[in-house]
């Protein structure tokens, strides 16, 4: 199973619960002090919230929650055939989940995350440098300092 995934930047957490839980017609799956996530199936995904961003408030990244490691390797494989640079995180913790990541920024600077969850944390977990030029050609993972960012 796949979730599109959706991550905002908030400043007022309890007004954006209050928000996506009117738009959702449910309370979060996950709510935290400085986090909030909710796993919907109509349509299906996974969006959360956090205040764990510098800039400005709004969308922060778009992702693919994956359910499977293969399935996370397959579509970082068609991401790599098609030329785009990734770097991968292996056993990280974020967001409250421990998963593993890879990260790319489309040809319109979007970054997306592609993950696969296997298990929860207590603590929010680091956020990646994600500082990846959008027209990259590495065949390999590269490190967090070459991702996503602009």
């Amino acid at each position: 199973m796949k979730r599109l995934h959706i991550h905002l930047k908030t400043r007022d957490l309890d007004r954006s619960i209050a928000f996506y839980s009117a738009l959702f017609g449910k309370a979060p799956d996950r709510a935290e002090p400085d986090y909030a996530k909710w796993l919907i199936d109509d349509p299906r995904g996974h969006v959360s919230v956090s205040t764990h961003h510098d800039g400005p408030e709004g969308i922060d990244h778009a992702g693919i929650s994956i359910e499977t490691r293969d399935g996370l390797d397959e579509t970082a494989g068609r991401l790599r055939d098609q030329g785009s640079s990734l770097f991968e995180e292996t056993g990280t913790t974020c967001c409250y989940a421990q998963s593993n990541k890879f990260w790319a920024k489309s040809p319109e600077g979007a970054i997306w995350e592609l993950f696969q969850t296997f298990g929860d944390s207590a603590v929010y977990g680091a956020e990646p440098d994600r500082n990846m030029a959008p027209a990259a050609k590495a065949a390999e993972p590269q490190s967090p300092a070459a991702c996503c960012a602009e």
